[in-house]
């Protein structure tokens, strides 16, 4: 299997503006810029795309995990921190809070660990990758 993802630059860095977009179309021409990047500006940025990444691609893996351990789970909200200095990703930092039925906090944390050293875009990255995983009760 192979997913394209786009992207168009003109001008230069600073002044510069950009497009990306995926091949599923969800992103179609969304516009990125040295202003949305380093700044507050509107628009995207690469980092906020991997950081959604990262965040969907283990909160999927820890489903997976949680379900080989012989537990569903109810529900799993996940959100990737990405942090940038000095013009590389530095660290990726990812906060899970999940609704487990019947698991205790141990075995929770053994899955998230295993989801977060085995997802496939943990394993894609260069870079320190933490994680803070809490339960949720009902």
């Amino acid at each position: 299997m192979k997913r394209k993802g786009t992207a168009n630059w003109k001008g230069s860095g600073k002044e510069g503006k950009g497009i990306v977009s995926t091949q599923s179309g969800v992103l179609a021409g969304n516009q990125y810029s040295y202003n949305s990047r380093f700044e507050e500006g509107i628009g995207t940025n690469p980092e906020e795309l991997v950081a959604a990444a990262h965040a969907g691609c283990f909160s999927m893996k820890l489903s997976f995990v949680l379900g080989v351990a012989g537990f569903t789970p109810d529900n799993i909200d996940t959100t990737c921190t990405i942090t940038l200095e000095s013009g590389s990703i530095t660290e990726s930092h990812l906060e899970v809070k999940a609704r487990v039925p019947g698991i205790d906090a141990a075995k929770f944390a053994e899955c998230a660990a295993d989801a977060k050293a085995n997802c496939p875009v943990s394993k894609l990255l260069n870079t320190k990758i933490t994680i803070e995983a809490s339960l949720v009760n009902s």
